[in-house]
């Protein structure tokens, strides 16, 4: 395995928003480009290429096959199809799902045994499909999660209170999706706490599930604006990525297996998990409230509806 060798599936707009990140930020030895369309992949290689003299370090940039895949440290999937006009999202979720398990399959085939980070929607039945059929331990397979909710949460808490967005901690749990939830009594300002911070500046607490709620509206407003959201979670994978190479044992809000952990099990959903070089290290445990477990437990079972009307027959057919 190379350190810092990263093989990305998929150069739409997402993919190539976290590769430009990388290229960037540094700490990325190798990114391995793969993609169906052959000449955007060249494409991508050489306009990447040519922004190295600027770089903060040498990278080696190529377009690749998934033979690339066996010695790498991180493969990211984005590829997949965008949700339609009309369409669905269980209609989205099987075309997606056939996707994801034809690349899982050629991953596997490399003899890959490093740590899959998966982005393509919906991310948290995409991750159990890939996690699925590439055959590995489930911390190895982690999906993007709701790393981007949360850094929306983080960016619209900070913007209200005038303070540091590095300075909030609160994190998004649950579905990728608008059946997410905030555990309020769990986030903080520094060391204080959210409702604490509330109560003494004189502010609603309505204004927390405001907040909330322009997370969740924020993708469809920005796809309304603008066609696609990409650059937030191309910051977001490259923010994934970053933990799993460096070995940073961070906590981040990933799509993750739970087996019997927070009353569920045999399912991937967005929950705090500490990050570093072999995937999940371990889950970060909440005492979550009655209102907040009833919340996580309708995640779960909306996942769970769409991913046995007919993902399960995908990965097995």
């Amino acid at each position: 395995m190379k350190k810092g060798k990263v093989v990305l599936v998929g150069t739409g707009f997402v993919g190539m928003s976290m590769a430009y990140s990388m290229l960037n930020r540094g700490g990325i030895s190798e990114l391995i480009l793969i993609d169906i369309d052959k000449d955007k992949t060249i494409g991508e290689e050489m306009d990447l290429s040519h922004g190295l003299p600027f770089a903060p370090q040498k990278m080696i940039i190529k377009a690749g096959d998934y033979s690339e895949c066996k010695d790498a440290q991180v493969v990211v999937i984005t590829a997949g199809v965008a949700q339609k006009p009309g369409q669905t999202r269980l209609e989205l979720a099987e075309v997606n799902a056939k996707i994801m398990k034809q690349v899982a399959e050629s991953i596997k085939a490399s003899g890959f045994n490093g740590v899959i980070v998966v982005a393509s929607n919906p991310v948290d039945i995409m991750s159990y499909v890939v996690w699925k059929v590439s055959g590995l331990p489930h911390n190895q397979v982690i999906g993007s999660g709701t790393v981007l909710d949360t850094a929306r949460l983080r960016y619209l808490m900070a913007d209200y209170l005038n303070l540091s967005s590095q300075n909030i901690h609160a994190y998004i749990m649950g579905e990728h999706g608008d059946s997410s939830f905030v555990p309020w009594d769990h986030a903080y300002i520094g060391c204080k706490k959210v409702k604490d911070v509330m109560k003494d500046n004189g502010h609603p607490m309505e204004d927390l599930k405001k907040i909330h709620q322009s997370v969740i509206d924020a993708a469809y407003k920005i796809i309304e604006k603008k066609k696609a959201t990409y650059y937030g979670i191309g910051m977001s994978l490259n923010r994934i990525v970053r933990a799993i190479i460096d070995d940073e044992n961070a906590i981040l809000t990933v799509s993750t297996y739970l087996d019997h952990k927070y009353g569920q099990d045999d399912i991937y959903i967005g929950i705090p998990a500490v990050i570093g070089k072999n995937g999940v290290r371990e889950l970060v445990e909440l005492s979550l409230n009655d209102y907040e477990q009833e919340k996580l437990d309708n995640s779960c079972k909306v996942i769970k509806e769409m991913r046995e009307n007919s993902i399960d027959k995908i990965i097995n057919g």
